[in-house]
């Protein structure tokens, strides 16, 4: 999973990853994307007061911006996966400027309505959801392994850079030129992203096979976090971060009011505050990273994060709160970042953007439920006991780490393996024959089983992941010598593509398990196409009319 930039590789260094020409290119535009989407909900939130009194048409506005990154996230990681993540990030980026651009249009010429409004906020919405699972996993291949997690820092720091003073611009922008004017800025802010991405030289390896349907794409990548321990860890850790982390921006507008007895500006401050203590403590994930380790750091996090939130409770003092902001934004956004980093290192390319997908879903969702609970927790406890429930539900999240720590956070064993060997076809077979069965023989000494079984069951772990089903492991009653693999792939396309999948680490798994063998120090394989009733054709094997014949001839 090495990156393919040639650059040098400096790893320590918080900005080392701008001397990557391509991604330093990409990082600068994104910050006048992030400013536009801001400014965007800015302006949209204040027409939605002029075009309606309803408070509740104004909440929308942000669910409109908000909803298509958790509803369109996993499809959009699928299809990241799947075609040229480059061009992917090209067509989200255009969309979303040429949704901006109608939107303008329709204002300035005094055509929009609540519900016209609300629309474009989805439709923009949805275009930079499908944009950023690309952006995201392609980090990877512009900056070195060892840059990664600065690298991911950067990002975290671009969006909060805008978020600190980005709605005060867009306020400012609403109030001297109208909201018609906020719409024309955030359209605007796409092109100089989009064209950085354009002039990206980005080195495509086409699969030798045709993408896979983009529901099985999902399936995919779904399968394949439920059966990688370290992923699934990592996305179990951000729900619950972002379930017990949600009261503060749930709540916040409540703390500057009835705590602070404040006003909007007071909020302001308050987001302000968490804006800085994010943009700081994000240059500092890289040298945390490497001192304390992930597990260590986001647990330290988690504590502090809940010391800010109790004391946002208890204080009555504006600066005093500002400071616990401060730190509570700091300790997310760091916790944000290596969580992000653990997903990225921890996944073979194939899957990465899916990977990532899941980790915004599994992070939004969790803040989307905490928003709602710890809200029906204020209204019906009070905002002080929600706040300092949420704040021991946070801390109490270490406990998690003991059981499930989360993985080292290198790309050791994640590079893609070729293999040797080549399955012997002697029938004509479609992409869509199947389903296919697949039968492994070994031939094990009794006195070694037991070390047998523990590595085969790595071995079981790489297949299910991979795209294997039904996966069984069995033993020869009359010859206990011989132990019997077994696992499904639904079409003979789909078990090409898990042979493509393959990392380093499955083949040290398969090697390991080869190695009790007698067979040479190898095994028996059978593939079998599975006949279910009805399927045989009595007059003659008709292949697929649309796909053809496939004799595979590849790795």
């Amino acid at each position: 999973m090495a990156g393919t930039s040639g650059g040098s590789k400096t790893g320590g260094s918080s900005f080392a990853p701008l001397r990557e020409p391509t991604f330093r290119r990409i990082w600068t535009s994104s910050l006048f994307s992030n400013f536009g989407q801001l400014i965007l909900g800015v302006g949209a939130a204040w027409e939605m007061t002029r075009l309606t009194n309803s408070p509740s048409m104004v909440a929308l506005v942000q669910t409109a911006l908000m909803l298509p990154l958790m509803l369109v996230a996993v499809p959009a990681g699928a299809v990241a996966d799947m075609f040229d993540r480059r061009k992917i990030a090209l067509v989200g980026l255009g969309f979303s400027a040429i949704c901006g651009a109608v939107l303008t249009t329709l204002a300035f010429a005094g055509l929009t309505t609540p519900w016209i409004l609300l629309a474009f906020c989805v439709l923009i919405g949805a275009g930079v959801a499908l944009y950023s699972p690309s952006w995201q996993a392609s980090i990877g291949e512009q900056v070195s392994n060892e840059d990664l997690p600065a690298a991911v820092a950067l990002g975290t720091i671009s969006y909060n850079v805008a978020r600190s003073v980005g709605p005060a611009i867009g306020g400012l922008v609403v109030k001297v030129l109208g909201a018609s004017a906020a719409f024309a800025i955030n359209a605007v802010f796409y092109l100089p992203l989009w064209i950085a991405f354009w002039f990206w030289k980005r080195k495509h390896v086409p699969s030798r096979l045709p993408p896979e349907r983009i529901d099985r794409a999902i399936v995919s990548g779904a399968r394949y976090a439920l059966h990688a321990p370290a992923i699934r860890t990592v996305l179990l850790r951000a729900f619950l971060m972002g379930l017990g982390t949600a009261s503060i921006p749930a709540l916040g507008p409540l703390v500057a009011k009835d705590l602070l007895g404040g006003t909007a500006g007071t909020y302001g401050l308050m987001l302000g505050a968490a804006g800085i203590g994010a943009v700081i403590g994000a240059l500092f994930v890289s040298q945390l990273r490497e001192g304390l380790g992930t597990e260590r750091s986001v647990r330290l996090f988690s504590v502090a994060s809940g010391a800010a939130t109790t004391l946002v409770a208890v204080s009555g003092d504006l600066w005093l709160t500002c400071a616990a902001m401060f730190i509570s934004g700091a300790c997310n956004i760091l916790t944000v970042a290596m969580l992000n980093v653990g997903v990225q290192l921890s996944a073979p390319r194939w899957v990465t953007a899916r990977a990532l997908s899941l980790y915004s879903s599994a992070l939004t969702g969790g803040i989307a439920i905490g928003a709602a609970f710890w809200g029906a927790v204020a209204a019906s406890q009070g905002l002080f006991l929600s706040l300092v429930a949420s704040a021991v539900f946070g801390i109490f999240t270490i406990v998690i780490g003991f059981i499930a720590p989360l993985p080292r956070g290198d790309a050791e064993g994640q590079d893609s393996w070729a293999l040797a060997n080549e399955p012997e076809v002697a029938m004509e077979l479609s992409l869509r024959s199947g389903p296919v069965a697949i039968e492994v023989e070994y031939d094990v000494d009794p006195a070694d089983a037991r070390d047998f079984y523990n590595a085969i069951r790595q071995v079981g772990k790489s297949r299910q992941r991979n795209g294997g089903f039904d996966w069984t492991i069995a033993r020869d009653i009359a010859n206990p010598n011989i132990w019997l693999e077994r696992y499904h792939c639904p079409t003979w396309g789909d078990y090409l593509r898990m042979r493509d999948r393959y990392t380093q680490a499955d083949s040290e798994a398969q090697m390991a398990a080869n190695a009790f063998s007698r067979h040479a120090g190898e095994s028996r394989v059978r593939r079998w196409l599975e006949r279910p009733y009805g399927s045989v054709r009595w007059k003659a094997d008709s292949p697929d009319p649309q796909m053809g014949t496939v004799n595979y001839v590849g790795p």
